[in-house]
């Protein structure tokens, strides 16, 4: 298998690099958390790379890019760790791309694409524990308009967003199935509660109670889950980019710390644990290429492959976070320094889209005959 990029996937690494490194420095960083940990500027500046328009087709004013493109991405807004979602744009973007009406495409994919609109998934409840079947929010039809309420948690620029795609149970003749929705933040029926979460981004809890709604598809399980699967590909990329800059930093400061009169990067158990490091760091960054690869297998051998990812690179930024702290000495836990920033980025993925233990759980429930060793 050619595991090789493109001359246009290189490209757009190379700028999406060049964009972090002198767009996206850490003291601009800092500067967003301060402000509430979303910078419309930032976000407008990914739209104009043509970022935000990866997944969308060319019909409708994006990039018409496929998952290996959005890994490069991802992995390189990683190194930087960037606040703004683009994450929650690729997933919305596919999701209506692939499964809402063709007037609901029109309205919101070339405002998506441009940057000029903001939709982010919806589908975190409080008591769900990253299970997509569990689902409290309850949709309504009434002379052909639906209306939805229920409270989702943990919604990414849930305030910034300019509208949601949100999972409700609908009632019907063979009792309730779940469906995806679009409903817009600006309704009058739709109020949200931000805060900031803990690697500086911007949440919120949103609540809605009765609001109009667009339906997007009926099938909403299929949807949900491949959107969700969409964000954890996302994730492992973005994931592979946080380690790799963390393992940098770390290993700049140990050519640059002292002890005794010399650097502690010639202490031969200090590299030991640094090699240990890297071995985790390439273990998760194949398991994103894994994942992403993935991404267009059959439902059933997608989803697996999700969980097997998802559970290794938990464990590889788990190991790596907890390494670079250690290795740092006490400057690694004061908010001055960079390293603490990457430490609780690394915490926070581990439990986006599922921590290690529900996909510990998930892996455990797919397992087929052959344990995957001969699959």
């Amino acid at each position: 298998m050619d595991f090789d990029f493109s001359d246009d996937q290189e490209q757009l690494r190379d700028a999406v690099r060049k964009w972090v490194d002198k767009g996206y420095d850490f003291e601009r960083r800092r500067a967003i958390v301060a402000a509430g940990g979303f910078d419309r500027a930032a976000y407008s500046e990914l739209a104009e790379l043509g970022l935000t328009g990866l997944y969308v087709s060319e019909e409708h004013g994006g990039m018409g890019m496929g998952p290996t493109e959005a890994m490069v991405t991802m992995e390189e807004l990683g190194r930087g760790i960037v606040l703004e979602p683009l994450t929650q744009t690729l997933i919305t973007s596919a999701t209506l791309q692939t499964h809402a009406p063709a007037a609901l495409q029109s309205a919101w994919l070339p405002r998506m694409a441009a940057g000029e609109a903001i939709v982010v998934l919806a589908h975190q409840e409080r008591g769900a524990r990253y299970q997509l079947n569990r689902c409290a929010a309850q949709a309504s039809e009434s002379g052909g308009q639906w209306t939805v309420t229920g409270t989702k948690s943990v919604v990414a620029a849930g305030d910034q967003a300019d509208a949601y795609v949100v999972p409700a149970m609908v009632n019907g003749q063979n009792g309730a199935s779940l469906a995806l929705f679009l409903v817009e933040r600006s309704a009058s029926s739709v109020s949200t509660q931000a805060y900031v979460t803990q690697d500086g981004s911007r949440a919120a809890e949103v609540v809605l109670n009765k609001a109009p709604a667009q339906l997007i598809t009926l099938n909403g399980m299929t949807a949900l889950e491949e959107a969700v699967d969409i964000g954890i590909a996302c994730v492992c990329a973005e994931a592979v980019g946080v380690m790799d800059k963390t393992l940098a930093i770390t290993v700049e400061y140990m050519n640059t710390r002292k002890q005794f009169g010399v650097a502690i990067a010639s202490f031969q158990a200090l590299r030991h644990r640094v090699a240990d490091m890297k071995m985790q760091l390439e273990l998760g960054r194949s398991m994103s290429y894994y994942a992403t690869l993935k991404l267009h297998a059959p439902a059933e051998e997608r989803r697996r492959a999700m969980a097997r990812a998802k559970y290794q690179l938990g464990t590889s930024m788990r190991f790596i976070g907890q390494q670079a702290v250690q290795l740092h000495g006490g400057i690694a836990v004061t908010d001055e320094y960079i390293v603490s920033h990457y430490f609780k980025k690394l915490t926070q993925l581990d439990m986006t889209f599922g921590d290690s233990l529900h996909q510990l759980g998930e892996v455990s429930a797919r397992m087929q005959d052959t344990a995957g060793v001969f699959a």
